[in-house]
């Protein structure tokens, strides 16, 4: 059994593959660039197993493979894979949902806290020497007092410049209450927040409990919430969801949290907004175009933004988890076992 593979990877996880077959390590699993689909298929010709991160599976690619039995792709949506020509062929497909759900929840709440607490500004004010005092410099405290910590009480000292709104007490909208959402709800729930849930393929009996409430509506969410934050897969319906209209809806001390895709939201509408000052501020990890641009309002103009360049999924752990699910895929595979990570057509 050839197994071409050209994804990150564990390397203690992959270890049972090679009791599997003859695996060929290229691309991305050796630190190199994406493939070109001409030298793809020149390599995968005598495959058995194709497993990818990046490369693009295409039709040629697939075409050229006569002896391909299974493509695996570690993502949570195999996009880079041509799925009508794999059906064509009855090449099951392999993915990973949820390989990264945990890592995407925590950068989210990560982001929360960012923008709400202006930890970002802070850290750039000290690190550019602002709000720093002189090295030589020793406070004294008057005769009864105690040592006080405070560094200064001016208006524009930091404890003034950096206020910001804490997490207990506020409402949290979900858009989308899938693998992410749910853990991004579970871990606000621990700071003390309300849900409001908007997710037309969960009713209410499944997702509803004190502190938990389903909205019917996005325009509810909208108007209801302190803190939004999405976790929906670009569909036709989700595609710019979250538009200028409903951006209107939003409480001026409101905070919109987007590390799903960009394609959900009107950026352009959320620009305008927070350049107004129509809400208190907004976090991302992801943008309507990627790379974000070096002249993007985010980066040159706006002090009421937290960015970071899309990396909610990038942990070590994220590697352990999808390199174990296709390993323990392939091993089902070949054993004529029954998929769990088989993608559906």
């Amino acid at each position: 059994m050839k197994i071409f593979f050209t994804a990150e990877y564990n390397e203690e996880e992959l270890k049972p593959l090679y009791e599997m077959g003859d695996v060929v390590l290229d691309g991305w699993a050796l630190g190199l660039p994406k493939m070109e689909e001409d030298e793809l298929v020149k390599k995968t010709k005598d495959a058995d197993i194709i497993i990818t991160s990046y490369d693009d599976i295409t039709r040629r690619v697939i075409e050229g493979a006569p002896n391909l039995k299974l493509i695996a792709c570690t993502r949570a949506t195999p996009v880079n894979v041509d799925m009508a020509a794999a059906k064509e062929r009855g090449i099951p497909v392999l993915y990973t949902p949820g390989r990264n759900s945990d890592s995407t929840a925590e950068m989210t709440i990560g982001l929360m806290l960012s923008i709400a607490r202006k930890i970002p500004m802070a850290y750039k004010a000290l690190k550019e020497g602002k709000y720093t005092g002189n090295p030589d410099a020793h406070k004294t405290t008057k005769e009864g007092l105690k040592a006080d910590v405070i560094w200064d009480m001016k208006m524009d000292a930091p404890y003034m410049v950096f206020k910001g709104t804490q997490l207990k007490g506020k409402s949290l909208g979900i858009l989308g209450y899938g693998s992410i959402g749910r853990r991004v709800g579970h871990i606000a729930r621990a700071f003390g927040m309300q849900l409001l849930i908007y997710d037309p393929y969960q009713g209410e009996v499944d997702i509803e409990e004190i502190g938990i409430r389903k909205v019917n509506t996005v325009e509810e969410l909208m108007k209801e919430s302190d803190f939004i934050t999405c976790h929906m897969k670009v569909t036709p319906e989700t595609t710019g969801i979250i538009s200028k209209e409903r951006i209107a809806l939003m409480k001026p001390t409101a905070y919109f949290i987007n590390a799903s895709r960009g394609a959900i939201l009107d950026e352009e509408a959320l620009i305008e907004a927070l350049r107004e000052k129509r809400i208190a501020g907004a976090a991302f990890d992801v943008y309507a175009s990627e790379p974000i641009a070096s002249n993007h309002p985010y980066v040159t103009e706006l002090d009421n933004v937290v960015i970071t360049p899309h990396i909610a999924g990038a942990t070590n752990d994220v590697l352990v988890n999808h390199t174990k699910q296709i390993v323990s895929d392939v091993r089902r595979f070949l054993n004529g076992e029954h998929l769990l990570y088989q993608y559906r057509y």
